[in-house]
């Protein structure tokens, strides 16, 4: 006796719960990059959508035509589609899909571009608030040369105000990211470069490393205070009279410990904890010289 076919009925039922289930896949959690918080990131939002659509545009015409060929030339009775074993290639095929592919990557490359360039500038209105991070194994280390304290897995800012992130690392390669301000950026021994970010509005907004660099990689986090510039500029008096300073020896204390460490706040820190030469960019497009307390012309 030959097993039953399942009905038509019941295999469509199969795929609607399936395409559902694909669908709702995720909804209880929370997309941050789909609520950006700052102009950075809400500028990248834009191509966030934009990739977005195109892949579900190819996602739905390779489906599509998935289901028509199933449909066409599968093996049943009275079937007329063309029967045609030494068929090899076809021009127009292979045309259509190579056009079609050169368009998508020129629809993203264009906005991506003008976006990166657009990005890659500080805004000219309003004086940054310079904050020297080096991501340490596995911790991350905030000196503001500014107001000349320091942080241990946590930061506050002004918001409303653009920040310049000058990023280095005393540790593996690893990435610097706040989601809900904008994307990410490489930390490197040995160099130094730049990221701007910035907070419209007060708030709590989680950071990470997104770069794999160990076991202790997933508790490589931070968080980021935005909070008035007056609350900013009473946390910073009281930081130098409540706090202790940062030494060398606290310093290499952190380096040599390859554990996450409680968040941790300083009144001070010695000037050689951050790279005094390197081949790292500013954001104005010049070498980093931080030992000179200059920035030195790529043309000189």
């Amino acid at each position: 006796m030959t097993p039953k076919r399942p009905r038509r009925s019941s295999r469509y039922l199969l795929l609607a719960t399936m395409g559902i289930g694909l669908l709702v896949t995720g909804c209880g959690q929370q997309y941050v990059l789909l609520h950006p918080a700052g102009p950075v990131a809400k500028s990248e939002l834009g191509l966030i959508y934009l990739t977005g659509a195109l892949m579900i545009v190819m996602i739905l015409l390779v489906w599509i035509l998935l289901a028509i060929v199933l449909v066409r030339f599968r093996d049943r009775p009275g079937n007329k589609a063309p029967y045609r074993p030494l068929w090899d290639h076809s021009r127009k095929l292979e045309l259509f899909w190579v056009g079609l592919s050169l368009v998508v990557v020129i629809v993203i490359s264009i906005p991506t571009v003008q976006k990166t360039y657009a990005l890659d500038k500080l805004p000219k209105a309003k004086d940054p608030v310079v904050i020297d991070v080096t991501a340490i194994q596995y911790k991350w280390l905030f000196e503001y040369p500014q107001q000349h304290i320091a942080t241990v897995n946590y930061i506050n800012i002004p918001s409303g105000v653009p920040v310049e992130f000058e990023l280095t690392a005393d540790a593996p390669m690893n990435t610097f990211w706040v989601p809900r301000l904008g994307g990410m950026e490489y930390t490197m021994p040995g160099e130094v470069l730049p990221l701007w970010l910035e907070a419209k509005k007060p708030g709590l907004f989680p950071g990470r490393s997104g770069q794999f660099s160990g076991r202790g990689f997933i508790h490589m986090t931070f968080n980021v205070h935005a909070i008035s510039m007056r609350r900013f500029h009473s946390w910073v008096s009281q930081v130098h009279k409540k706090s202790p300073p940062l030494t060398r020896a606290d310093y290499n204390r952190l380096v040599d410990q390859h554990n996450w460490v409680s968040p941790a706040t300083y009144s001070g820190y010695p000037a050689s904890t951050f790279p005094k030469i390197t081949h790292g960019f500013t954001m104005h497009g010049t070498m980093y010289v931080p030992m000179k307390g200059m920035f030195m012309n790529m043309s000189s």
